[in-house]
């Protein structure tokens, strides 16, 4: 298979049993493999060389945004894909990655390809399962991640590049059972309640003791779930947590500097 003038990289951390899905499924046909590692001690970069990754070493944790920064000026090519390292791409996403630059370089532009749940201890998506467009191929001289800890985006730093959707799907598995949700959340939360609390939000009581009530809904029919049974239930619960737990631990860090002051 002819290999595209495509960089893939993909942050990780202790992702020894998930590590492969990313590599996988890009290494035969992308000319090059990039994962940063902020410090795994599970055989994570290992396993990431033994599969074929281009190039595997270790960049201390700066944050979400700050990381995938790094991985971008590792990058050869000019075309850029980024994959997590719960994430691999589907056959269909393959094809049509392929057909951009079946004439060359396609038309510069940010792609968002759509991003597909796939349930813990399942390979792939259930149908109707929720999903969302998040822009992961583009030129990097025209784009990139934006300097944030949270906020992990990628900005059109020219102002004039039109976003185009690929609904040739990213297969995303996200948690590894309930208990990898919770410490997943707690971690993230905590990234959103310091990036809100260096940017002067405040976050009243009334919002605090509404947001699990508008949280819920929001996910179990606005997102869903409510298709899954008790599993919709369970992510649809956990959902509404983490996003008030991120206000809670803004308001707390808000009393911690009041109280230092």
């Amino acid at each position: 298979m002819v290999k595209l003038p495509l960089s893939v990289f993909i942050i990780c951390k202790n992702e020894a049993d998930r590590i492969h899905l990313p590599i996988l499924s890009t290494r035969d046909w992308a000319s090059e493999i990039i994962v940063v590692d902020s410090g795994s001690t599970d055989g994570t970069m290992e396993k990431a060389k033994e599969l074929g990754a281009s190039q595997v070493l270790f960049n201390e944790w700066p944050g979400y945004g700050q990381q995938k920064i790094f991985a971008e000026g590792l990058c050869k090519n000019r075309w850029l894909l980024n994959l997590d390292a719960d994430e691999a791409c589907s056959p269909a996403l393959i094809t049509h990655i392929q057909q951009l630059f079946a004439a060359g370089e396609p038309r510069d532009a940010l792609y968002a390809i759509r991003n597909t749940m796939v349930f813990p201890h399942e390979i792939t998506p259930r149908k109707f399962s929720p999903s969302g467009f998040f822009v992961r191929l583009y030129p990097k001289d025209k784009a990139g991640f934006k300097d944030s800890i949270v906020h992990d985006s990628v900005i059109d730093r020219t102002g004039n590049l039109p976003t185009i959707r690929i609904e040739a799907p990213i297969h995303h598995s996200g948690f590894r059972d309930y208990r990898h949700m919770i410490e997943k959340m707690n971690f993230y939360s905590g990234q959103q309640a310091e990036d809100m609390f260096n940017r002067g939000k405040k976050v009243s009581a009334w919002r605090l003791v509404l947001e699990p009530f508008v949280m819920f809904p929001k996910a179990y029919f606005g997102r869903g779930y409510w298709r899954f049974g008790s599993e919709g239930f369970v992510h649809a619960l956990f959902y509404a947590f983490a996003r008030t737990m991120r206000l809670a631990k803004t308001r707390e860090l808000t009393k911690k500097a009041a109280s230092n002051s």
